[in-house]
């Protein structure tokens, strides 16, 4: 799906003559507008979307693979998660890194926000921010409040 618009991203800058004394290539990646566009609606697409090492069913790594944890113990159900595999399509591996300009993989977006990767992730599940975004994105349903117990004498 990606591969063909992000193809034609890569540019070659060879050395001006300020920088012949580093005598090398530098390769310099620009996502294009075509590419950047696509992305966004494929961010857009569902409440949360996860560019992942493998599937949700089947990660590659253990950074996906504790996301997908996460995620699970969240009970983020499948109509709501939208997934793409990194591993399947090298330029979508790439493209969305400049995208978010984060520099690895997994990434998690929340409605067409990006989170962040496992990291932040983990730590918003720690602190209990996670749930408190998911429930207010609509992407899982807010938790009953107990009732306040009163004491008696």
């Amino acid at each position: 799906m990606f591969r063909p618009i992000l193809n034609s991203s890569l540019r070659i800058a060879r050395p001006t003559a300020s920088t012949v004394v580093k005598a090398r290539l530098r390769a310099y990646r620009y996502l294009s507008q075509e590419a950047r566009s696509t992305i966004q609606k494929a961010i857009e697409a569902k409440p949360l979307v996860l560019f992942m090492k493998g599937t949700p069913d089947a990660p590659q790594c253990g950074f996906s693979r504790a996301v997908v944890q996460v995620l699970d113990l969240h009970g983020v159900p499948p109509e709501k998660l939208q997934s793409y595999n990194v591993l399947e399509d090298p330029e979508l591996r790439n493209g969305i890194k400049e995208f978010s300009e984060w520099p690895t993989i997994p990434q998690v977006y929340v409605n067409g926000e990006f989170i962040g990767g496992c990291d932040i992730l983990i730590g918003m599940h720690q602190s209990g921010e996670l749930e408190t975004l998911l429930e207010n994105s609509n992407i899982i349903p807010k938790a009953a409040e107990e009732p306040a117990q009163t004491t008696s004498s």
